[in-house]
């Protein structure tokens, strides 16, 4: 594997990691508190930042590394996980998303944003006021005078020189640890350690956690300053700890920097115990708050440079902070730098710690175009199958033979290898919901809004491509929900609304499909207003007569907009129009439901799969269609006094002591000029979205068939009532109907302003 096969790994699991860091911070942000939460996004702030450093980004390195450092207080209960701190936190976390993307595409990032949320960051972390957005970079203020000293500690006879950390706040009661085991732990960092962004101060806190702990720091290895190299290796620290967690406790906080570093970690009784806690300590002023707040430490090392110890002290302690990157080097980078057993082991550890708390099914990665690949051949297997299957009866009548038997074992096999390769490309809609939680923020900081984004249905899975192609119609969606759907928080409390405003995203299963609604509690569509634009851009006429739901759907036309001005979000009428071709492409529809005052509903219905699917084979004058098996509830043989006539044109079907509108298929397609005999046809009973059930008149039904999904859109065009189109066993090429467009046709909605507004813009 080459460097750059692995620096793809490192990008991939960056994806996993930041939508991790998302989902946590989600989670705090609707008032969670579980400690393993925030430790969730911390760790993948980590470990984005340690296979950085492993990879020399440098600026991915240091934004991730403030991050962490805040993210730290906030697990260390020092900063309270608040809405203004949480709000900071999610701008930090989509300007990293943008770092890595930078990094594994090119191009740039705001570099003004970044530096302010740094500064935000770093005011988080250490108590300080929020700088505003056009603030310079706040001085730095004075360090505390150090306590005066006389000349520099000199080292011990075995070379030592004592260094008194301030761990007060995380070590254990001195009360508690008379009886505890002593634990004795020898750290020499190796040279190629420091250039990986890592902080062997942060290990030594980790380390002091478990409970008692004194440090002896051997400094015999440092150089005069001239030839001081900030990223070698000058120290190396002898550490007594005692503690109850046991010898793997302590090993497992070096457990990510073991390959960069030697250690040795060993139980001690009583009396050995006194080689590293008896020697002499004299106080070096050295506290850990440095790595929370870097200005006040490099200040303080700037006045006392006047004094030579003081100096030689400082420059100790700046060797000691460049250290930063022992914990940053946590799976990913180990995984990176070697196919060796001893990195696969790094890996493992890793994956274990950051999933303890689930039980994860063991996954490999595949290269995508391998799945298309496979899922193109089970297609021509399918239709092939189909062609064997019909040869074979039109040659033999009988149906009993050999072949007929072995024909219905590879149709099975065929079922079940195809539900197999489906079930690969499956993939829950969380990562695009997740990007949306993105664009809602972007949106209401423009707009100057409160908005919440509410998810629900996360993990229904669906057809990657679906997925991929989501993401587009979504975003034009969101923008429009926050920017048009939503008032202004002055406006919602005078209409007795909340200021906050909230964005509801779901997903669902429906009848072999998938169903997503996004759905606000804004002010509704304005139909009014709508309809006046329409008629002022010639869409309509003045005296037409249109129903509510009809004027909503005016705002799919291209170039309809009803923003009185252009901005950056919205006026030049792009937007909805690509939402409802994009839906349609995915063999899909898209439906609006509003309420003046209470806001407005987007349904979209889309397949499953792009595939694959079951359908019924049938007639309608003299064409063969497809209609899809999941939108079928029964099939009925209509008798005469069944029929009834409704008005001048419609006609119903009684079923079961009820009345449903019976719908000429191919007077709706154009297929014929004349309704045909209702009794001399078959009658499906279908269920459509927002349309009801309806009774689809054919002539005849040919059969039940699996068929591939061949895209009309991709080979020809957009065809009005037809969703896409398939190759038959005998080789013809079928239409598959589009049920909802059929059934919306028969409500009085014509198929060719459907098509105009499909094929507008």
């Amino acid at each position: 594997m080459d460097m750059n096969e692995i620096k793809e790994i490192f990008f991939q699991e960056c994806e996993e990691q930041l939508a991790e860091l998302e989902s946590g911070l989600l989670r705090l942000n609707d008032g969670d508190r579980d400690p393993e939460t925030v430790n969730a996004v911390f760790r993948a702030v980590h470990s984005i930042k340690g296979g950085a450093g492993a990879f020399g980004l440098d600026d991915l390195v240091s934004f991730a590394h403030v991050f962490e450092t805040t993210l730290d207080c906030v697990r260390s209960n020092k900063l309270e996980p608040n809405q203004e701190v949480l709000k900071v936190m999610l701008k930090s976390a989509d300007v990293l998303a943008d770092l890595t993307n930078v990094a594994r595409d090119g191009g740039s990032v705001d570099q003004a944003r970044s530096k302010q949320l740094i500064r935000e960051l770093e005011a988080l972390a250490n108590g300080s006021p929020l700088p505003t957005a056009s603030a310079a970079p706040a001085p730095v203020p004075a360090a505390k005078p150090a306590a005066p000293v006389a000349a520099a500690p000199a080292a011990n006879d075995q070379g030592f020189m004592p260094v008194a950390f301030s761990f007060d706040e995380f070590g254990g009661d001195e009360s508690d640890s008379a009886d505890q085991p002593t634990y004795e732990v020898v750290f020499k960092p190796k040279s190629d350690l420091y250039t990986k962004g890592n902080e062997a101060t942060l290990l030594l806190r980790d380390l002091s956690r478990l409970g008692e702990m004194s440090i002896h720091c051997d400094m015999s290895n440092l150089p005069p300053l001239e030839e001081l190299d900030p990223e070698a290796a000058y120290f190396w620290w002898k550490i007594s700890i005692k503690t109850d967690k046991g010898e793997d406790a302590v090993r497992s906080v070096f457990e990510f920097a073991e390959w960069d570093c030697d250690l040795e970690v060993s139980e001690v009784g009583d009396e050995s115990a006194v080689v590293a806690s008896d020697l002499p300590m004299q106080p070096v002023p050295f506290d850990l708050s440095a790595l929370d707040d870097e200005g006040d430490a490099s200040a303080a090392m700037a006045e006392e440079q006047e004094n030579l110890a003081s100096a030689q002290r400082d420059e100790a302690v700046a060797a000691a902070e460049t250290a930063s990157n022992v914990l940053q080097m946590a799976g990913n980078a180990s995984r990176a730098a070697s196919e060796s057993a001893k990195n696969a082991a790094a890996a493992a550890a890793q994956n274990n710690a950051q999933q303890a708390s689930s039980a994860v099914a063991p996954t490999i990665r595949v290269d995508l175009d391998r799945v298309d690949r496979l899922i193109n051949l089970v297609g021509e297997l399918v239709i092939n199958q189909a062609m064997l299957s019909q040869s074979v009866i039109e040659n033999d009548n009988n149906g009993t033979s050999s072949i007929n038997m072995g024909l219905e074992e590879l149709q099975q096999l065929t079922r079940e290898i195809q539900d197999s390769v489906m079930a690969i490309r499956a993939q829950p809609v969380k990562p695009v919901f997740q990007r949306m939680a993105r664009t809602v923020r972007e949106i209401a900081d423009i707009t100057g809004k409160s908005v919440r984004l509410v998810t629900e249905g996360e993990n229904t899975e669906v057809d990657k491509t679906v997925i991929d192609k989501l993401a587009e119609p979504l975003t034009h969606m969101i923008r429009n929900a926050v920017d048009h759907g939503l008032e202004m928080p002055e406006k919602r409390l005078a209409a007795g609304k909340s200021a906050e405003g909230t964005v509801k995203l779901t997903a669902k299963h429906r009848s072999g499909r998938i169903v997503i609604e996004l759905s606000d509690d804004g002010a509704g569509i304005n139909r009014t207003k709508v309809r006046q634009k329409a008629i002022d851009n010639d869409l309509i006429t003045a005296d037409a007569n249109l129903s509510d739901e009809e004027i909503d759907n005016l705002i799919f036309h291209a170039g309809f907009s009803t923003a009185d001005k252009v901005s950056d979000l919205s006026g030049r009428g792009v937007g909805m129009d690509v939402v409802k071709r994009s839906i349609q492409a995915l063999g899909g529809r898209i439906n609006i439901s509003s309420k003046p005052g209470h806001g407005s509903t987007f349904t979209m219905s889309l397949p499953l799969t792009l595939a694959v699917l079951d359908g019924m084979v049938v007639t309608v004058a003299g064409q063969t269609l497809v209609v899809p098996l999941t939108a079928i509830v029964e099939t009925l043989q209509p008798e005469a006094a069944a029929i009834h006539s409704f008005g001048a044109t419609q006609r119903l079907i009684s079923i079961r002591n009820s009345f449903c509108p019976l719908v000429d298929v191919g007077r709706i397609l154009n297929f014929r000029s004349t309704q045909a005999n209702p009794v001399e046809g078959v009658a499906l009973l279908v269920e459509s979205e927002g349309g009801g059930q309806r009774a689809l008149m054919v002539d005849a039904i040919q059969g039940q068939r699996q068929v591939v999904i061949k895209s009309l859109e991709a080979n020809y065009t957009h065809v009005p009532g037809i969703a896409a189109a398939t190759i038959l066993g005998d080789g013809r090429v079928a239409l598959i109907l589009d049920v909802d467009s059929v059934v919306s046709a028969s409500r009085g909605h014509s198929l060719q302003l459907e098509a105009s507004l499909a094929a507008a813009g």
